[in-house]
């Protein structure tokens, strides 16, 4: 029987070992790690001075275990017991010990697992093997033998208990175990069965050290569902921050706390649901836009409906305050309309204005060129100069600068010359400072468009001068639609 005790003692002792010599298992940690229980202990005996067959009356003693936590199932423990047994036999004997343990243990927790770990009552299953001491005094009722003996054995023992946890710090137990040593003589006798014991254990216990609180709100990270919350927030028993109106804003970043809103519109309400907050929402009945300060712009043109006296105005079209489209020049043709928005005009003429009859006039002149050339003659020079001033009082219109040639030549070649006569006119009226250039359209029409009529049978002497007024560049000028006479 001792054999066998021994050969248990030393499993449960390996077995402990290893699990306690993990730091794999260690890693797998909760809160407090460590804790140390202090109890009382009751022991009662059972043996040959009781025929092996009932336990005595308990003996009071005390204990430490210091545990540490392996897994949400398994602690594992350092246990010392120290205790006093005794009985006295009429028949038999008597004897008085002392007794101490020091054992390994490993407990198999229901709390953690089938519970919280955090319940109040967790009940637990342990064994746990290691060595007893006892200084015994055992005396026999014949008084043919005393025994006054000091020994050291081995010990397993195995039972149950429950914790009642009080706090995170602060926990009660109660438990029994059935104890075994590896010897047969505390009590004075040498036969039969080992000595046995039940010992019944009541205490406190401290878990030592303190819970990782990674965001410090109080919280153990093992029970905090926000374990990131920003410092100095407060929270509730979850380690979440305080959502005072329940509309998942906590209220920390909830501009309005008291009233239930959306994370949108950072927890205030927003009754039309158009992601403006009702506080900042000019109109809170009406879905509108962030833009708008809440109001609706059913044209788009950046002015809210009720302030836009045009609330039809197509995409685009820049407008004023009103929701009008701008006006520049106030002719009343607004300018996306308009063809000369920087001239006032009539809404016939598209908004441009009509030439003056001194513009009209100086239109009609024609600078004439020599023959077989292209240069612009001193003499014409100012009649351009007049071209571009009337250009300048009519900034938005187009010139059609016309050239043509005389019939003397290929139809090819006067029609590159009236081309060419063209573009020198207009690099003159450019020179000359001409506000936007493009608006100068030149176009060559050859020998197509004589002015006057020649009779070709007649010489170049007698025709001269009626070919000298085809030589010419003539003008047009009209709004910028380009209704120009190109044929």
């Amino acid at each position: 029987m001792q054999t066998q005790i021994t050969k248990l003692s030393r499993l449960a002792l390996a077995l402990v070992f290893l699990l306690t010599a993990s730091n794999q298992l260690f890693a797998q940690s909760s809160d407090q790690k460590t804790n140390l229980q202090i109890y009382g202990s009751a022991l009662q005996y059972r043996g040959d001075l009781n025929d092996d067959n009932e336990f005595s009356d308990p003996e009071w003693g005390a204990g430490l275990n210091l545990n540490r936590y392996i897994s949400p199932s398994f602690d594992a423990g350092l246990q010392f017991t120290y205790g006093r047994p005794e009985i006295e036999s009429s028949t038999l004997g008597q004897f008085e010990a002392k007794m101490g343990t020091a054992m390994l243990a490993l407990r198999l927790k229901m709390y953690g697992t089938i519970l919280k770990e955090d319940a109040f009552i967790g009940p637990y299953l342990q064994i746990a093997g290691g060595g007893a001491w006892a200084n015994t005094d055992a005396t026999r009722a014949d008084g043919t033998q005393q025994q006054d003996e000091k020994f050291f054995t081995s010990a397993l023992k195995g039972g149950a208990g429950i914790r009642f946890r009080f706090s995170d710090a602060v926990s009660a137990f109660v438990e029994t175990n059935y104890m075994i040593i590896g010897q047969d003589k505390i009590d004075g006798y040498d036969v039969g069965e080992n000595d046995r014991f039940l010992m019944h254990n009541v205490g406190l216990g401290f878990n030592l050290g303190k819970a990782k609180d990674t965001d410090a709100d109080g919280v153990p990270d093992r029970r905090d569902d926000c374990p990131d919350t920003p410092t100095g927030v407060q929270v509730d028993k979850k380690g979440c921050p305080l959502d005072g109106d329940a509309d998942g804003v906590p209220d920390y970043q909830d501009q309005c706390p008291t009233e239930a809103g959306t994370a949108a519109t950072q927890g205030c309400p927003d009754r039309d649901s158009d992601g403006v907050a009702d506080k900042d929402d000019r109109c809170p009945d009406q879905a509108g836009t962030a833009a708008m300060q809440g109001c609706p712009d059913a044209d788009g043109d950046g002015v809210a409906d009720d302030q836009d006296q045009c609330p039809d105005t197509p995409a685009g079209v820049q407008v004023g305050p009103d929701g009008c489209p701008v006006d520049s020049d106030g002719d009343g043709v607004p300018d996306n309309e308009d063809n000369c928005p920087t001239s006032p005009g009539t809404a016939e003429t598209n908004g441009c204005p009509e030439l003056d009859e001194a513009t009209l006039k100086l239109l009609e002149e024609k600078v004439r060129f020599e023959f077989d050339q292209a240069r612009v003659q001193d003499s014409y020079k100012q009649l351009l100069d007049s071209i571009v001033v009337a250009l300048t009082n009519y900034p938005d219109h187009v010139l059609l600068i016309k050239g043509h040639a005389d019939f003397i030549g290929s139809e090819e070649y006067n029609q590159a010359l009236s081309e060419k006569r063209a573009e020198a006119v207009k690099e003159y009226l450019i020179e000359q400072g001409v506000q936007n250039p493009d608006r100068l359209v030149t176009k060559g029409y050859g020998e197509t468009q004589p002015l006057v009529e020649v009779n070709e049978r007649l010489s170049r002497r007698r025709t001269e001068a009626a070919r000298a007024r085809n030589r010419r560049v003539g003008f047009e000028m009209n709004t910028p639609g380009m209704e120009l006479d190109l044929e």
